[in-house]
């Protein structure tokens, strides 16, 4: 059966925090108010809601059943635990933060007053408010604490047109870090390969024009074929000779460039081997080209 739509504090006017509020409001959550240390941000967000704003998250939490603490990872138990010192947090509540690296504990001290404490982090990348709220629309949502929230967690994830995984808190910096390698990692990849691009003349604009593209058919094709059957290119096919131009090409570049393509190629076929497209012979040769480098 569905939850009533409980009322909610969201204490953190960032991108998470403010797409959540007008997210959640838009789905009938009455919002109590918007705290943030920064006034301007949090007045922002709750001026569009028609909500208090506040630098005292207190004010607004004690007055709601759900406490959304979307702060930097670094502060959240802080926070937490200066609300807590203000008797803001009381029994029945549920306590979130979005934390995709830190488990629900960062808010337990809520639990001292009778709440339940819970993390809901959001799969998903955010440039900006409008961005955040476009993305989170389809996008996987990690849940992980008390088992009193979790049904509600659902709930909530469904309502914000997400889907819902279960985690458990030792896991939660393995999934982090492969979340950073699916998406920070993956900005940092066309950041390299714009570069490289722009040593033969095209500007850094025009090089992520010309990328962009083929970046854009790669991920559809994984969508499509899964990361295994989408690899194409010169590891896939065995072409040991077109690689060994490629790590030439590359020490003219720099160490960094070179020992990255490097460290890349060596995993990448790992996957060529598990797609079956090179057989150990070719395995053993690209092997050698990538590893017979380290010590040039």
């Amino acid at each position: 059966m569905p939850f009533s739509k409980p009322s909610i504090a969201v204490v953190g006017a960032g991108k998470v925090g403010s797409a959540l509020a007008l997210l959640l409001s838009r789905q009938g959550y009455p919002v109590t108010g918007v705290a943030d240390k920064s006034l301007s941000l949090a007045r922002y967000v709750a001026e569009k809601l028609k909500v208090p704003a506040t630098g005292k998250p207190e004010e607004i939490t004690g007055g709601a059943e759900v406490v959304f603490i979307t702060t930097p990872d670094r502060v959240i138990a802080q926070v937490a635990g200066e609300i807590n010192e203000r008797g803001g947090f009381r029994a029945g509540q549920a306590v979130f933060h979005t934390s995709g690296a830190f488990p629900s504990e960062e808010v337990g001290i809520a639990r001292h007053s009778g709440a339940l404490a819970a993390s809901l982090h959001p799969l998903q990348s955010f440039a900006d408010v409008k961005m955040a709220m476009e993305n989170l629309q389809g996008s996987y949502f990690a849940l992980e604490g008390d088992a009193g929230a979790l049904p509600l967690a659902e709930q909530i994830v469904k309502d914000l047109g997400g889907r819902s995984i279960y985690i458990a808190a030792q896991d939660k910096p393995l999934y982090h870090a492969a979340a950073c390698i699916a998406s920070n990692y993956l900005v940092s990849l066309m950041h390299l390969a714009t570069g490289l691009y722009s040593r033969f003349g095209l500007s850094r604009p025009e090089a992520f024009q010309a990328l962009l593209p083929l970046a854009e058919g790669t991920i559809k094709n994984i969508s499509q074929e899964g990361p295994v059957r989408a690899l194409t290119g010169p590891v896939a096919r065995g072409d040991g000779t077109t690689l060994e131009g490629h790590l030439e090409a590359l020490k003219k570049v720099g160490g960094q460039e070179w020992e990255l393509y490097r460290k890349l190629g060596l995993y990448t076929v790992k996957v060529a081997m598990e797609k079956g497209s090179i057989d150990l012979n070719q395995v053993e040769r690209l092997e050698e080209i990538f590893r017979g480098h380290i010590n040039e």
